[in-house]
């Protein structure tokens, strides 16, 4: 029989193990909350806020999480990053989605949430507001310290949510579940990348030429497209007369981009482009013609391009992103030649520093980084899908796969344009194996729910219209 000393009977006795019944200490510890809010509350560094759910069977919480402004230096300066959730049950899968800029104010269903019946967070991208460290250091906004930011998010939640993780996101979105799983592969358990352009090579992008030139079905609609868009510069006084009525009733400025003059070129330049990006081939018949009036013309232009956007209130909000595209993402130039000679300033076009501050500085890191992350998708990448619309004009260049990849796969939706929600648009056999292996990978049972049995919207920002990308 072991021996105790008094001082440790008098230890058991108190915590009711000296024989007998088992008894509580006298001020026992309350057992862990099992509710949501009150488990969020515990974080670390989580700010909880719940607001009324819009949608059956979910709460809805808008967080606001402590991050480094520098991930390498954790003691140096720290900001706080917005998310919204979703949560239906934390015994279910979990969905990460990013827009890769701000994060809309109301909730929405991606399609991967839709498809697991799972919960979703909405992160908000570091630098756009109010997820903006101040004062601003730009030099931190870079596509690793971004990723940075998701991993120690995921770190925390999945001490809540401990089932599968998939992440997902269009366009900037898209490009940004991309980035975090290169940097960590092991966060997630898949993921699902919408219209994410792969800027490898910024020097040559020739590629988006041969997709306005070949774009659609119908040559018509091609040659109409371009035509109009030229037909704006040749009466480049008449769409600025009614361009400066509109921005004087709105109070619109145009310091970044210095004249109301390249604000509209670049506007004109976006036609064609924006055309393809928001509609489907069967809009052609909305397209004007040369001979149209000068009000009918102008409203074609502000509809597709959204005159608004170049001006100093539509730049300002994306400053984010154009200091990402200057250092480190690169853009699109396709050539437009069907514009010339009517252009002014051609070298503004998707020109990172025209919409930057002068304040501001940037300098391209040569490409680095996107050459790594192409590398580590085709040489490491696993458990990725890549959806793109086939009439997308940010599909031209592609991420591809490698010998390297595994359990992965790029699907085109035919015909479809820069839309998040393209799983349900594609071929039966196609659309049939992308969302068998997205359940496979959340390790979720056939047929909760079919691809083409959505309920809820896409993130809302993303589908009313103009961005950067």
């Amino acid at each position: 029989m072991p021996r105790f000393s008094q001082g440790t009977a008098a230890l058991l006795l108190t915590a009711g193990l000296a024989g007998g019944a088992l008894t509580a200490p006298a001020h026992a510890a309350p057992a862990p909350s099992t509710d949501i809010a009150a488990r969020l509350k515990a974080i670390p560094g989580m700010k909880v806020e719940e607001k009324p759910s819009t949608l059956p069977g979910q709460r809805w919480f808008w967080l606001t999480y402590k991050q480094p402004v520098d991930h390498r230096n954790p003691r140096g300066q720290w900001f706080e990053q917005r998310v919204m959730l979703q949560h239906k049950d934390a015994a279910k899968p979990m969905v990460l989605y990013t827009s890769g800029y701000d994060t809309p104010e109301t909730m929405f269903t991606s399609e991967p949430t839709a498809l697991l019946d799972a919960n979703q967070i909405s992160v908000e991208y570091r630098y756009f507001t109010p997820s903006r460290p101040v004062p601003t250091d730009w030099t931190k906004d870079t596509i690793w310290q971004a990723a940075t930011d998701e991993h120690r998010l995921i770190g925390r939640l999945k001490q809540i949510y401990g089932k599968k993780w998939i992440s997902t996101g269009a366009s900037k979105g898209g490009m940004t579940a991309v980035y975090h799983k290169r940097f960590y592969p092991s966060d997630v358990d898949g993921t699902v990348a919408y219209v994410a352009p792969n800027n490898v090579d910024d020097r040559e992008d020739s590629a988006y030429d041969r997709f306005f030139a070949t774009v659609g079905t119908d040559p018509k609609c091609r040659a109409q497209l371009k035509s109009v868009a030229r037909e704006f510069l040749k009466r480049r006084p008449a769409m600025l007369k009614r361009f400066q009525t509109e921005a004087t009733a709105n109070g619109w400025t145009f310091k970044l981009l210095r004249n109301i003059d390249r604000a509209f070129e670049n506007s004109v330049m976006d036609y064609e482009w924006g055309f393809w990006q928001y509609n489907l081939q069967s809009s052609c018949d909305t397209v004007p013609s040369v001979k149209d009036s000068d009000d009918v013309l102008y409203k074609s232009l502000n509809d597709v391009a959204g005159l608004s956007f170049y001006t100093d209130q539509g730049l300002s909000p994306y400053i984010p992103y154009y200091y990402q595209a200057g250092y480190q993402l690169g853009a699109p130039n396709p050539q437009f030649r069907n514009l010339r000679p009517y252009v002014r300033y051609e070298h503004t076009y998707n020109n990172a520093r025209a919409y930057l501050p002068r304040s501001i500085p940037v300098r391209w890191d040569g490409g680095k980084a996107m050459r790594d992350v192409d590398s580590w998708v085709r040489n490491h990448g696993s458990r990725m899908l890549f959806v793109y619309g086939g009439n997308d004009p940010w599909r031209a260049e592609p991420f591809r796969l490698g010998r390297g990849s595994r359990d992965s796969a790029v699907y085109v939706a035919p015909g479809q344009n820069h839309s998040g929600r393209l799983i349900a648009k594609l071929p039966d056999a196609e659309r049939a194996k992308a969302t068998a292996d997205l359940l496979r990978w959340a390790n979720v049972a056939p047929g909760v729910r079919a691809a083409s049995d959505v309920p809820q919207a896409d993130d809302p920002l993303l589908l009313q219209g103009r961005r950067p990308l």
